[in-house]
């Protein structure tokens, strides 16, 4: 009959290889990661360079449509309708 020490030695000697392996697993794994986030970074660097940024940060930049078709403007677009209302330059006359 095998002893509980050496049925405990064998168990903790699996457990270590186990160890073992998932740690080279890791090291693989965090080895692309750093592979794909030095490619996102770049790709990202060059969607900076193409792109303009936004004036305010939700705000589409003056002239240009957002996502839902609206039109930002600018301060030099706006005037006064008289009423209270402000009216885009251009937009149509009231």
């Amino acid at each position: 009959m095998p002893s509980v020490v050496g049925l405990l030695e064998q168990r903790e000697l699996g457990a270590r290889r186990r160890v073992d392996e998932l740690r080279e697993e890791a090291d693989r794994i965090q080895a692309e990661l750093a592979v794909e986030w030095t490619e996102w970074a770049i790709a990202r660097s060059r969607v900076g360079e193409v792109l303009p940024r936004q004036t305010k940060p939700g705000r589409p930049r003056p002239g240009r449509p957002d996502r839902a078709g609206r039109r930002g403007t600018d301060r030099n677009d706006v005037v006064s309708a008289g009423s209270g209302e402000a009216e885009v330059a251009g937009a149509g006359v009231a």
